[in-house]
């Protein structure tokens, strides 16, 4: 069943959906899109790291993924303007990445494909990563959801609770990395943080708690990965960017079902 590449690709995406979902609400609740925008953007750098230095691509993502969220986090713990620190350091790390491959000797890569995904091109072992890395997340989030969500909701309850809010952003931090790591393949760099935060900001409409808008947010990137990959094949469009269209078509509408239940509310309680 596996050496069919739609197979292969599906699974992948599902895996990615998955993972990101409940990682996406806590993105959302914590306002830390620019954050996960950062921490993809210098995956690219990871791309070429990795190249330069022949180890393999999930691990130099990985590393500097990790470096590039421990030092927003670092940065953040002491004052610095969020918005302005997120803004030069995504964007220098893209552009440093993109620079470093060109000087890679013997080395042809389709950066195109690092940037915006090429999830028809996934191998049995590209599978088998991404599978790997969504579990790890998973399990993560699952093992550390009541003190990640009592840190999110009010530090000082969670420090009378006993729980370290610096070590759940840590938590965060390496999860956040590792998805970025396993999704680069399925989504590209440019587009991973719209993959965490649209599916997570289109269950916050209908959701009624935590738990039920995890479930939804990754109910919503499955169909999103399920929807991109139909619109890809049908249509010859790119499959990561279709993918995250799918995404943002789902959000309109639960924005419109919104709309339409609290008008149809109102008219009721008159």
């Amino acid at each position: 069943m596996l050496d069919d590449f739609l197979i292969r690709a599906l699974l992948s995406g599902l895996a990615v959906a998955v993972a990101a979902g409940p990682l996406g609400c806590f993105v959302v609740w914590r306002r830390m899109a620019y954050f996960g925008d950062a921490t993809a953007h210098a995956a690219i750098l990871g791309v070429a790291l990795a190249l330069g230095f022949q180890i393999s691509i999930f691990i130099g993502t990985s590393m500097v993924a990790l470096m590039m969220a421990m030092i927003v986090s670092a940065l953040a713990g002491r004052g610095w303007a969020m918005d302005t620190t997120l803004g030069v350091l995504a964007h220098s790390a893209l552009a440093l990445g993109l620079v470093a491959v060109s000087f890679l000797p013997n080395v042809r890569v389709d950066l195109t494909a690092y940037l915006f995904g090429d999830i028809l091109a996934v191998s049995r072992f590209d599978l088998g990563v991404i599978a790997c890395g969504a579990a790890l997340v998973t399990a993560l989030m699952a093992w550390r959801w009541r003190a990640l969500l009592t840190a999110t909701l009010n530090e000082d309850l969670a420090h009378a609770s006993g729980i370290d809010p610096a070590r759940e952003r840590m938590v965060l931090t390496v999860a956040l990395a590792i998805v970025v790591a396993v999704a680069l393949k399925v989504i590209g760099a440019l587009l991973i943080a719209a993959m965490l935060i649209i599916p997570a900001a289109a269950a916050r409409n209908m959701a009624r708690s935590p738990e039920a808008m995890a479930l939804l947010a990754i109910a919503i990137g499955m169909v999103a990965v399920w929807g991109g990959l139909q619109m890809s094949l049908r249509l010859d469009t790119p499959s990561g960017p279709s993918i995250v269209t799918v995404a943002a078509a789902v959000f309109a509408a639960c924005l419109a079902g919104a709309a339409l239940a609290a008008a149809a509310q109102k008219r009721l309680g008159r």
